[in-house]
């Protein structure tokens, strides 16, 4: 029988109602004394490594979960953690580029609802994360709703229903049904991870409106080394308002830019319309192209966590990883 590890973080699953609303209380003792039925599907040991609500996730707290699955991955078989929904497509990107080519499974959960509801989505997901952590299905990935969704893919669509998560520009890996994991498709994967343990948090995110000027990318990239600017359509950026001129400015001066797309499926192409050309033609911004911007965050810490060489990081940006891009640059 399969030996897993399961690392509790917090979130809705582990919460328990107080004066203030819901709020993280459960270990993952107890958490597992919900499911006895997880003793015929495999030997769990338990870590409470956090507890917290997920919008108090940091990127200090992905490091970690990795510290702790490198420290114990020569003893089991899998890993599951227990993890709020708000921000869990967020740290499964950020573990798809932290632990790359893992053999073994290492499978992040959650719930709309706590353990302790009636109604809750949470016994269910448990149980079918721990059937995929004893499974063959390396890499990173979230289990939700009786899908299987890659780390690098996962977006939270939904605030409320069970279906929380979605695949973006991507297939499900697999789904369950009556208890077993029909699997599409396999990650490539290693005969051994290989584990990293710096990221550069000093990475922004800009929601672009119509009307935008410069002033908020130029106070944002002050602040940080490199700026993800989310534009419309398929991408590019307003003729009025200089930031034309910012970006050429400041990526004079090191820092990274990053164009992606606020449209959630197909990704961008930045070089289709006269507002985008010029950008990718004479200023090389960095374009996400099919990667979703959870994944364009944390692959960018993690990039610059290596390396600041333009060079170096622009290879390493388009090279996939965990199949976080399928569109490479020409």
């Amino acid at each position: 029988m399969k030996k897993i590890l399961l690392i509790g973080t917090g979130g809705t699953i582990a919460s328990d109602v107080t004066e203030d609303g819901l709020a993280p209380e459960l270990t993952t003792e107890q958490l597992l004394s919900h499911l006895p039925a997880i003793s015929g599907i495999c030997d769990v040991d338990c870590v409470q490594l956090l507890n917290l609500d997920s919008t108090n996730m940091r990127p200090e707290h992905w490091l970690k979960m990795v510290r702790c699955i490198r420290e114990n991955y020569g003893r089991y078989d899998g890993f599951v953690i227990t993890h709020g929904t708000d921000t869990m497509a967020y740290t499964a990107a950020a573990l798809s580029y932290l632990i790359q080519g893992s053999p073994k499974p290492v499978v992040l959960t959650g719930a709309q609802k706590p353990i302790g509801f009636d109604s809750t989505d949470s016994k269910i997901n448990l149980t079918d994360a721990f059937r995929c952590a004893a499974s063959d299905l390396p890499g990173v990935s979230i289990v939700f709703n009786s899908h299987v969704i890659l780390g690098t893919r996962a977006r939270k669509t939904r605030t409320k229903s069970f279906q929380a998560f979605s695949s973006i520009n991507y297939p499900d890996l697999g789904v369950l049904r009556d208890g077993v994991l029909l699997r599409y498709i396999r990650q490539d994967c290693a005969a051994a991870p290989f584990f990293y343990d710096a990221l550069d948090t000093k990475v922004a995110l800009l929601k672009l409106t119509p009307g935008q000027d410069r002033s908020a990318a130029d106070f944002f990239l002050e602040r940080n080394d490199a700026l993800i600017i989310e534009s419309f359509g398929v991408g590019g950026l307003p003729e009025q308002g200089g930031f034309y001129d910012c970006l050429r400015d400041w990526m004079a001066q090191g820092k990274f830019i990053v164009l992606t797309t606020q449209v959630p499926s197909e990704g961008s192409d930045v070089g289709v319309y006269h507002v985008g050309h010029s950008l990718k033609a004479n200023l090389r911004v960095l374009e996400a192209y099919d990667m979703t911007t959870e994944a364009v965050v944390a692959k960018l810490m993690w990039i610059l966590g290596q390396t600041h060489d333009r060079a170096e990081a622009e290879r390493l940006f388009y090279t996939p990883v965990a199949k976080d891009i399928l569109f490479p640059a020409n």
